[in-house]
């Protein structure tokens, strides 16, 4: 059984954590299965926008498998930390936009990885929480910098530090989710936010994230720098030509890409 499945229709990919019966915690297998779906999306010029989800209907993820853990040697231990660390950070970095469909628990590595992403929507039965420290260890996936990042220092260190674990709308007030919706109508919302993306330029979607990520922990001229760099990327794009074209046209322009 696939541990990631990989599914792409309609230029969104819907990349869905499958080990349902463990609440989708990672195991080393399912580490390398997700590095090698990251890997293949990166270059995939059908993906324009890519879901993260995770399969049946209890959890995102709970984050690291503890019963493999209970197993592992330190060596090992520290190969599994590394090899989160290292996909996480190849999320974040990927070129399409990225969303985390959060459906249920996302504790630990689950909300680390989508703490990767660029958004992040959940169902009203999902909780949240970096929950490591009730675990005597910290988030070792990148929580300990994301989240402050995202929410503020001090807010950070409550969570952290306490273990706190959020409902849905309790992570939206904290900014953690950009929006929470009801069960019946949350993949329909993560669905037509992906649709909204669509609409649009998809090589101009890709450089006005690299300009936002890039310039973020930049001073302003170096960010001002950046997004000349990534404007002047669309300027000889097919696609900047079809869109003068269809409002000349009043019609709404076809991108292709390129």
């Amino acid at each position: 059984m696939e541990t990631v499945k990989l599914d792409i229709a309609e230029n969104i990919a819907v990349v869905t954590l499958n080990r349902p019966e463990t609440l989708n915690a990672f195991n080393y297998d399912m580490l390398v299965e997700l590095s090698q779906r990251v890997d293949l999306l990166r270059s995939s010029p059908e993906a324009r926008v890519i879901i993260f989800q995770g399969a049946g209907e209890k959890a995102f993820s709970v984050g690291a498998d503890l019963k493999e853990r209970k197993t592992l040697t330190e060596q090992e231990v520290r190969r599994n930390l590394q090899k989160i660390g290292e996909v996480i950070l190849a999320i974040e970095t990927l070129p399409q936009p990225t969303i985390a469909a959060i459906n249920g628990y996302a504790f630990g590595g689950g909300l680390e990885l989508a703490l990767a992403c660029d958004f992040r929507f959940a169902s009203e039965k999902a909780i949240v929480g970096l929950t490591e420290t009730s675990l005597a260890i910290i988030p070792g996936a990148g929580g300990t910098q994301r989240l402050p990042r995202l929410i503020g220092e001090t807010k950070a260190l409550e969570l952290i530090l306490t273990a706190k674990r959020l409902k849905a709308f309790e992570a939206e007030a904290y900014g953690i989710i950009l929006k929470a919706f009801d069960k019946d109508r949350f993949m329909k919302e993560v669905q037509a936010f992906a649709q909204e993306i669509l609409k649009n330029g998809p090589i101009a979607v890709q450089q006005a994230k690299y300009a936002i990520k890039a310039g973020m922990n930049k001073d302003l001229l170096s960010g001002l720098k950046i997004e000349r760099k990534a404007y002047e990327t669309t300027i000889p794009t097919e696609d900047r030509i079809e869109a003068l074209k269809a409002f000349n046209e009043k019609r709404k322009p076809i991108f292709k890409g390129k």
